[in-house]
């Protein structure tokens, strides 16, 4: 991956995190006040909404992080290497939470008549598109599994080679 890219990259990444510090730091106590002034039916809601919606944007950090760890590595040419893979199961479960908390919070809003059933119905959508991304994770994760495998054989090769010299 060239100069270019990285920094691209990291420009991204770090627009992204303070995107999502400001939706921990602004948004959600303006959603706090807002979800106050609804109708005293859904007050119940409000507590695991916040809760979801800050354990959302943790989820996003923490990918971030990862992400940004990877780029690191994949910059200095240790990407291949088992160092790799506990960033890559940090960003696996993260996607996988992510994904359960989109559902969870379908469900919350799933009954009564405060949201549409077409809301719940797209945060389901959601909640499998997320799931989707964390399986395609898993996938990357088994190509990194084979990379680092050939790689460590390759070494191990090599070394034979060298004696052989």
């Amino acid at each position: 991956m060239g100069k270019p890219t990285v920094l691209a990259l990291r420009a991204v990444l770090v627009a992204l995190l303070a995107g999502s510090v400001f939706v921990q730091t602004v948004m959600v106590p303006l959603l706090a006040t807002d979800l106050e002034e609804l109708d005293t039916g859904s007050a119940h809601l409000r507590v695991p909404i916040l809760v979801i919606v800050l354990l959302g944007a943790v989820t996003v950090q923490v990918v971030l992080v990862c992400v940004w760890r990877l780029v690191t590595m994949v910059r200095r040419g240790t990407v291949f290497s088992h160092a790799a893979f506990r960033y890559v199961h940090i960003v696996l479960g993260a996607f996988t939470a992510a994904a359960l908390l989109v559902f969870a919070l379908a469900v919350l809003l799933a009954p009564g008549e405060a949201v549409a059933p077409g809301i719940v119905l797209l945060l389901c959508g959601t909640s499998l598109a997320v799931f989707g991304v964390a399986l395609i994770v898993l996938v990357l994760r088994m190509l990194l599994a084979q990379a680092v495998a050939r790689d460590v054989e390759a070494a191990r090769m090599r070394a034979e080679l060298a004696e052989v010299i």
